[in-house]
């Protein structure tokens, strides 16, 4: 089992920045792509993010291009999100999600990861 934990979500005013960290544990050895997912009260859950072992291939959300950057330190087993330029309909809980199948093309929704974080709130105000 790998087990996922989320920090750095809080409030912040709109155009502000925040910066998510996900930290690995367990068997991390069988982990490949890693990503970034958002839900907002109502809504289904959405990749913003996904990044494959490599850290070469990546997958950003239209709505996230340009202001979110993912990246990823395999030696210690963790994932980052830096959030720039943050809009108040980012506001939502943003979780850390793993891949162990190793696919070619980075998995874009909920049903290509195997392993999840509890989630962090991020609320930012207009």
């Amino acid at each position: 089992q790998v087990q996922l934990v989320e920090s750095g979500g809080g409030l912040v005013q709109a155009g502000g920045s925040l910066r998510l960290s996900c930290a690995a544990s367990g068997r991390t050895f069988s982990i490949r792509a890693m990503a970034w997912f958002r839900q907002a009260p109502g809504k289904e859950r959405e990749c913003v993010t996904a990044v494959a072992w490599s850290g070469e291939n990546t997958y950003y959300a239209d709505s996230v291009k340009g202001r979110f950057t993912i990246s990823r330190d395999n030696a210690k087993n963790t994932l980052h999100l830096q959030m720039n330029s943050l809009k108040p309909e980012d506001t939502a809980v943003y979780y850390c999600a793993a891949d162990r199948s190793g696919r070619v093309v980075v998995p874009t929704t909920r049903w290509g990861y195997d392993y999840w974080g509890q989630g962090t709130q991020v609320t930012v105000s207009s």
